[in-house]
């Protein structure tokens, strides 16, 4: 079940195509200690096969239940759970949480073009969204002009008419880390806990361990070469922490020239005056420059590795989520 919500819509596709009869069901609105966010999925099959969660366990047993009988009346049906105390616990919520999911065959209220039309976004990394009329059969798949305010904050919920469920499917958050320094083995974590796949790119090998960096991705290669494979888009951070022009400036003129929303360079203000020097003999213009958070991070007055790794996290997290 680690399988992404996005992703998922890919597999209830594949599942479709294969012949396999596929219901679709999301959390719609939650309260109280509801364990999953809104938009969260859950997919199932007529044999009872299931990928994803609505509800971390808790009402897992009751939604097959009512996605079966979908696939066999080809209805879809919205579905309360955990009104009062007592009855939450007996499905699992704790303290009167509740759930409200929305159970979809596709072929149906969901039409296959709906399903294929949000694994295209996904496979080319465009945001999308899928808004359901809760009280009717309407669906369409829109992009983020129509709900700017739910993309940037990653938000799927009802819209204040009570009826219009609005479903986000963003591409996934990234965050490219040029620099295997110290800094970088406190910000790989960090990143993950808030949401973001991180990579660590650093042709010096001696840097870029799996002793200093367990589990995480590193690339062994010049910054510009690997960002040009990594192809950055309005869902990338990307943090340089070397010091040292030669791999720094190669990494954010590569940045510059993508849709990253974020570039944060670590250096003193005297060392950004040189790097903008140099920015400028390149042809880089006040206005892609002005792009460069730097010195990178919020002015938390940090000083060790961990309070700068802190900083940057912050920095990054408040330029995606508030707006301008």
């Amino acid at each position: 079940m680690n399988t992404s919500d996005a992703d998922l819509l890919t597999l209830a596709y594949d599942w479709h195509k294969a012949g396999r009869k596929v219901a679709v069901a999301t959390v719609v609105d939650t309260w109280g200690s509801a364990p999953r966010a809104a938009g969260s999925l859950l997919i199932v099959d007529a044999d009872g096969a299931m990928e994803g969660s609505v509800s971390g366990g808790c009402v897992e047993g009751a939604v097959l239940v009512e996605a079966l009988d979908a696939l066999e009346d080809g209805k879809a049906r919205l579905l309360d759970y955990g009104v009062s105390d007592n009855d939450a616990f007996a499905v699992g919520l704790a303290c009167g949480g509740q759930i409200r999911v929305l159970v979809e065959p596709v072929g149906g209220a969901m039409s296959v073009a709906h399903l294929a039309a949000l694994r295209d976004a996904r496979a080319v990394s465009r945001p999308c969204a899928y808004v359901i009329d809760l009280e009717g059969e309407t669906r369409n798949v829109v992009g983020p002009e129509a709900y700017p305010e739910r993309f940037r904050l990653d938000r799927s919920g009802v819209e204040e008419d009570g009826r219009t469920f609005v479903a986000i499917r963003n591409p996934p958050l990234r965050m490219v880390i040029v620099g295997a320094v110290h800094i970088a083995q406190t910000l790989v974590g960090m990143a993950r806990a808030c949401g973001f796949d991180p990579v660590v790119i650093d042709p010096r090998g001696a840097f870029g361990t799996d002793a200093r960096f367990p589990g995480e991705r590193i690339i062994e290669d010049w910054p510009d070469a690997a960002l040009a494979a990594l192809a950055p888009d309005s869902r990338t951070a990307i943090v340089t922490l070397t010091h040292d022009p030669k791999l720094d400036d190669p990494a954010i003129m590569a940045t510059l020239r993508t849709e990253a929303f974020y570039i944060g360079c670590l250096g003193s203000k005297r060392t950004h005056a040189k790097r903008v020097a140099r920015l400028k003999e390149a042809g880089f213009s006040a206005a892609d420059i002005a792009k460069i958070s730097a010195p990178v991070g919020l002015d938390l007055g940090g000083r060790q590795p961990a309070e700068i790794a802190v900083s940057v996290m912050a920095e990054v997290i408040s330029r995606l989520r508030k707006s301008e």
